[in-house]
This record gives structure tokens, sequence and C-alpha cells, in this order.
């Protein structure tokens, strides 16, 4: 009796919550901004953030989906439905439009200025993490050229008055119609240095931007594992 009494009280919570993360194996769905001073503003907070303990805040609870549970809760109307890799849980955004996944030992927290973050267990500066800006544009070519736009973002954007910007690599790719920039990057100060992938994309109103990274002592071990991350980043129609 007990464990019904668990299991209902668990079925009402999801339905009242609109992000979740999915388990592991279940099914998940799926630049010209000079211009702009707000968007300067939140990405210059951002940079502050990573190298300042203070952008670690209270966590926030986050409402865990299970097998059958979790898949029913996702509408199949949000494009289309895929297995989660191994490894990797989906955090899905019914009301802000995305998704994506993050390493499955990682725990949620909140990180200011941003609409979802996960972090390791850890290494507080091996993270992910998800923001986006309202925008009159609707999709990620109507910003530019794609090595244009990503360089503004890096060196004028990402980058602290202290730092150095410097691009690795940049892709883009297209699913359902959506359009997205993926490119590698690395920032470095006097005394610290950091790499990490982005992903930014334009739909829904919004100029979503996910970043995930890691100290760049750690880079090479985890690159592989965070490009994951990164490339998993989709818009959700809402």
């Amino acid at each position: 009796m007990a464990a019904s009494v668990s299991s209902l009280l668990s079925l009402s919570w999801a339905s009242t919550f609109p992000k979740q993360s999915v388990a592991p194996n279940s099914m998940a769905v799926d630049s010209s901004t000079a211009s702009r001073p707000s968007t300067v503003n939140a990405y210059a907070c951002t940079t502050d953030a990573i190298f300042n303990e203070e952008g670690y805040l209270k966590r926030r609870p986050i409402l865990l989906g299970v097998g059958s549970l979790a898949t029913t809760l996702i509408p199949a109307s949000f494009g289309y439905a895929e297995e989660v890799p191994k490894n990797y849980e989906a955090f899905v955004d019914l009301s802000d439009g995305y998704s994506y996944y993050y390493p499955s030992d990682w725990r949620e927290f909140d990180f200011r200025g941003h609409d979802s973050a996960f972090k390791d267990r850890y290494l507080q500066l091996q993270n992910v993490r998800v923001s986006f800006l309202p925008t009159d544009k609707s999709d990620i070519h109507e910003l530019g050229p794609m090595d244009e736009v990503i360089s503004n973002l890096v060196r004028h954007k990402f980058a602290a008055p202290s730092q150095r910007g410097t691009i690795f690599d940049m892709q883009e790719r297209t699913v359902n119609g959506k359009n997205y920039y993926t490119f590698e990057y690395e920032l470095t100060s006097p005394i610290f240095a950091r790499t990490a992938f982005a992903t930014i994309s334009i739909g829904n109103g919004r100029y979503y931007t996910l970043i995930v990274g890691a100290n760049e002592r750690r880079w090479r071990r985890v690159r592989n594992q965070l490009k994951v991350v990164a490339d998993s980043f989709k818009m959700l129609d809402i």
C-alpha cells in the first residue's frame, strides 16, 4: 500500500512540473548581437560567474521521471523521440522549448542568469548550463555568417576584459528544419584557463545558448563526453 501511495504522489507531482529529467534508456524528445546591450550584459554575467564561486547558488529540486511514466510526460508533437545514450540523462523543458543530455552522475544546481544547469559532483567548473534571451529573429542565420557570429561571441561576449578567447572549431547542423551552431573555444587569463563547447540557436522567439565545459587541464579527458552534451541540444516547438 505504501508503494502505491508513493507512486500516485509521484504521478501527481509529475503532471504539475513542466521541466523534468528523463532517466537513461527511456524515450526522450527531442549571430550580430553587438546592437543588443541586454545580450552583452547577460554574457558578461555568465563569464564572471564561471570564475566566481558566487555563481554557484542554492540548488533547486528536480523532478526525476522513471521508465514509462517519464515517456508519457513528453508529447509526441515535439518532433521525434530517441533513446538516451548510456550514462546520460535527458533534461526536457516543455515550457521554454528545449532539451539536452547531461552525464547521469551530474547534479542540478542554480547558476546565476541561467534557466537550467548541471555540474559534476566534485568539480564545480565541469558543468553545463542553458540560458536564453528574447529576440525578434526567427533563425540563427539571420545573425550573419557563422564564423563572424562565433568570433564576436567568444572574443567580445564570452571573454572578460582580462581573458583571451581562442576558437578551435565550429560546426553547423540542421535538425528537423532547425539550425544550430556548435563551437569549441578556450578562455585564458594570466592565472586560469577553461575550455568549452557552446551551442547557439534561435527559435520560439528566443536566442538559446548552451555552454558545457571544464578546466583546461581536464579537457582532453572529458572532451568527447562533453561533445555529446553540446550536440544533444534541441529546440522544441512551443
